[in-house]
């Protein structure tokens, strides 16, 4: 993916999905007898999917398979990071335009588009397959229209030096522990780090408390607490990673594939899902509402969420799958190296659409300034 450093409201980050490079070739494709084959149709269909080597693996795995089983072609592009896409996307709607016909969008940019009704209303006749996601990947207009459907998703989870942390942490509760001061990396915004929500989940419960201004108050209070214990609030994720690796900087949130795939390269890291759950993220799949290939993209999202597909994502892509797991032919090895069947904790994406300013301002007065 062209995952940048901010995830949630941009797109989910470069150096990221290069680093998984090399582990995705030697993935092994999913078996069928899964899967129901999709009516074939004419005509072309342009996808938008975050650049680089996410795209590429696309290019790869994913478009020649589809385009051979039901006749679509696939133009592919590759997405600009940040808000620029959806930009893009509403000012060609303005004139008629569709620079893609389907899109991966961030939850943020979703909503957004969203708000603003940029998403054609998808026909839920004409995805039977979405019945094999969980439901918090079936995105809908407040008419119970279907808006976007989940197309990849990927944890952030508590990660360790295995030569300073020889036993794992259990909790998130261990980024307040006073022993690991001068420790931790975290990631630098309330939008990509989800600590509002880890500390929602951790201390109080659930993240409903995140429903207005004084939960929210309420979480950043807590937060602060940890603040000392701080050593980077990171925003490049080489930089930490290497500092993980090394030791130099021990404990902190990153991203459950990458560390995993180091730990195989025999890097002393590892990463543990804590008992309060990781943070479940995700892009899905949107169609703009002046395309004119309606069908085609109905017959790609629908392709794009059976389980045999999701499955080949998991190994390929590194994606955790967006169906639930028991529809899939993962082994508990290929299923842990990329997901958990700990509950998620799913963020609060409407936070930073709604509150974005005033998040803003009290994180950098209270936390990362």
């Amino acid at each position: 993916m062209n995952w940048n450093s901010s995830k949630t409201g941009s797109h989910p980050a470069a150096g990221r999905r290069q680093v998984l490079l090399g582990a995705a070739a030697t993935g092994a494709l999913a078996v069928g007898g899964l899967r129901s084959r999709p009516a074939r149709a004419a005509g072309t269909l342009k996808v938008g999917t975050y650049g680089g080597y996410f795209k590429d693996s696309f290019d790869e795995h994913i478009y020649p398979a589809f385009t051979e089983e039901t006749g679509i072609q696939v133009e592919s592009i590759a997405e600009p990071t940040g808000d620029a896409w959806l930009v893009q996307l509403q000012t060609a709607a303005q004139s008629g335009q569709a620079p893609a016909d389907v899109s991966m969008i961030a939850q943020v940019a979703r909503l957004r588009g969203q708000n603003a009704g940029l998403w054609a209303k998808l026909d839920e006749a004409k995805l039977p397959n979405a019945k094999n996601l969980h439901e918090h990947f079936v995105h809908r207009y407040p008419d119970g229209a279907i808006s976007g459907v989940g197309a990849v998703s990927w944890y952030v989870t508590l990660c360790t030096n295995t030569e300073e942390f020889p036993e794992p942490p259990t909790s998130w509760k261990a980024l307040w522990d006073e022993e690991n001061a001068g420790l931790l990396g975290l990631m630098a915004l309330a939008s990509n780090s989800f600590l509002l929500e880890i500390t929602a989940k951790t201390w109080f419960g659930g993240t409903d408390m995140l429903g207005d201004e004084a939960g929210v108050q309420q979480a950043l209070d807590k937060l602060k607490e940890l603040v000392p214990n701080v050593q980077l609030w990171w925003r490049d994720e080489g930089q930490f990673q290497q500092a993980l690796e090394s030791g130099e900087i021990p404990m902190g949130e990153y991203y459950h594939d990458v560390t995993g795939l180091a730990a195989s390269q025999g890097k002393p890291v590892r990463s543990t899902f804590p008992e309060e759950g990781g943070v479940l993220d995700s892009g899905s799949w949107c169609v703009i509402n002046t395309s004119k290939a309606m069908d085609e993209a109905h017959v790609f999202i629908d392709y794009m969420s059976r389980p045999d597909i999701q499955a080949k994502l998991a190994r390929k892509v590194g994606t955790s799958p967006t169906v639930k797991r028991e529809l899939t032919d993962l082994t508990p090895e290929e299923f842990a190296a990329v997901g958990s069947d700990i509950p998620p904790i799913i963020p609060r994406y409407d936070l930073y659409l709604e509150k974005d300013a005033w998040i803003s301002q009290k994180w950098s007065e209270l936390i990362a300034g």
